[in-house]
């Protein structure tokens, strides 16, 4: 009964090992922003989609829009790179507007990075309709997260 245990035991530290070192895009929250940089006029979720709704309503009130997307890293030496592809309501089909910034993990959990399009950016590309997420680690592609529609 005891090797059983102990088998069971590092069976179980073994795939949590594997886990830790994996690296993930768990989130990834498109908001559209004010004219004063807000996605929302009180914390509170209800609240938040509310104010999204309205803005989807009113896109002359849109001030941009602000892509949050959540990682799950180990801490290293060199920064990721996340890469956000979006196609819009006024891209040509096929082509894809490529935004990315660089990514420090977090020593512990999870990190949020934000990608931010501009005012202009947005009014000239329209309402985002698909987005793809990726992290890479120099020239390699680590992790991807896609929208239903791309």
């Amino acid at each position: 009964m005891l090797w059983r245990s102990l088998i069971l035991v590092l069976f179980f530290g073994i795939a949590i090992s594997v886990r830790a070192d994996e690296v993930r895009i768990l989130k990834v929250l498109p908001h559209l922003l004010d004219q004063k940089g807000q996605s929302a006029l009180a914390p509170s979720l209800f609240e938040r989609d509310a104010y999204q709704a309205q803005l989807r309503a009113h896109p002359d009130q849109v001030g941009g829009v602000r892509v949050d997307v959540q990682i799950k890293a180990k801490r290293r030496e060199s920064p990721l790179t996340l890469k956000l592809e979006v196609r819009t309501g006024k891209t040509e089909i096929g082509k894809v507007q490529v935004f990315e910034t660089p990514v420090m993990p977090a020593r512990w959990f999870t990190t949020w990075a934000k990608i931010h399009i501009d005012k202009e950016t947005y009014h000239a590309l329209g309402p985002v309709i698909a987005w793809r997420a990726t992290l890479w680690d120099g020239p390699e592609k680590v992790a991807e997260q896609q929208s239903f529609l791309w």
